[in-house]
């Protein structure tokens, strides 16, 4: 096992920087003995590993495979650790979650700096990804949890608490379009508008709207970038066009105003805090889940939907 674990530490490494002599330098170790590691493993096995270029090396086919079982064999012993040091007393442990663009600020960073003053031992790594890669990575056991919109189809996720969310138009505060509290998708007609492109969610809602009430918006921008939108709102270029979870934020702040459509033809999107249903969490992993799970209902407004219980998809 020590021979074995030090080879995928060699061969993660030279995998992931492409070059023997960058990962002796990033492990402080010979470059010799990196190369001698990996070339015993490929002649027991009967295969390269790399691709031996002039430019560096390059994984093969059954390099990419060993890289593939080199990082579960990581998260699983890191698991096991967490474990053992469990049994001990030790609140201990590294916990991977995968989370949409619009919860970077708000609930989950608040939720993470309370759980650092109660349990200083458990490290916390947050990936920002697009809706699809969240639910792949909770489904594949790449992170210990996620959150992201429309769980209800995948039956290898469970559901832990769920929201719905709102689509609506974003104004700067004092535009006379943020007095009222819900439109119909049409008032916007005649506005400059700002628009969410693909991959975000609400992309879809918003071609959703535009097919069945055959109105054309006067897009003066696109953005994939949620932060990007809301500061073109806030600089005047348009209504934007958003849900109630992307500008939470900046509308308790003062700094922008929500107006949710009306139109029939629309529903709630649902936002859920899920995990992988082939695998429980870790005991840090668990202690993380429960923290933002407890926060999660503040992320229904404007249109409270209680959060809460466990539902398998599907």
């Amino acid at each position: 096992m020590p021979a074995f674990s030090r080879f995928l530490r060699y061969f993660l490494a030279v995998g992931r920087l492409g070059s023997i002599r960058k990962a002796a330098d990033e492990l402080n170790v010979s470059a010799s003995a990196i190369d001698r590691q990996i070339l015993n493993v490929e002649a027991e096995i009967g295969m390269p590993l790399f691709e031996r270029l002039p430019t560096g090396l390059r994984l093969t086919a059954a390099g990419e495979i060993m890289m593939a079982a080199g990082g579960r064999w990581q998260k699983s012993l890191a698991e096991v650790r967490a474990q053992i040091e469990d049994l001990r007393g030790l609140k201990r442990g590294h916990v991977e979650i995968a989370v949409i663009d619009a919860l970077a600020k708000g609930v989950i960073p608040a939720a993470i700096h309370s759980l650092q003053s109660r349990y200083p031992g458990i490290t916390i790594e947050v990936k920002v990804a697009t809706n699809d890669q969240v639910r792949r990575m909770i489904a594949s056991g790449e992170v210990d949890f996620g959150v992201f919109f429309g769980p209800e189809s995948y039956r290898d996720i469970t559901v832990r608490a769920f929201v719905d969310v709102h689509l609506g138009f974003i104004t700067p505060v004092g535009h006379p379009f943020g007095e009222q509290t819900e439109a119909r998708f049409s008032a916007c007609v005649g506005s400059p508008v700002v628009v969410p492109s693909s991959p975000l969610a609400v992309h879809q809602q918003i071609a959703v709207l535009e097919g069945t009430t055959r109105i054309t918006l006067d897009r003066k921008a696109t953005s994939n970038n949620i932060q990007m939108i809301t500061s073109l709102v806030m600089e005047g270029v348009g209504i934007g066009i958003l849900t109630s979870l992307d500008v939470v934020t900046e509308v308790r702040a003062g700094l922008l105003s929500f107006t949710r459509i009306s139109d029939p033809v629309l529903r709630p999107m649902t936002l859920a805090l899920c995990t992988a249903s082939a695998r429980p969490p870790s005991y840090a992993a668990d202690i993380v889940l429960g923290e933002i799970q407890s926060a999660f209902g503040e992320l229904a407004w404007p249109s409270p939907v209680p959060a809460g219980g466990s539902r398998n998809s599907g």
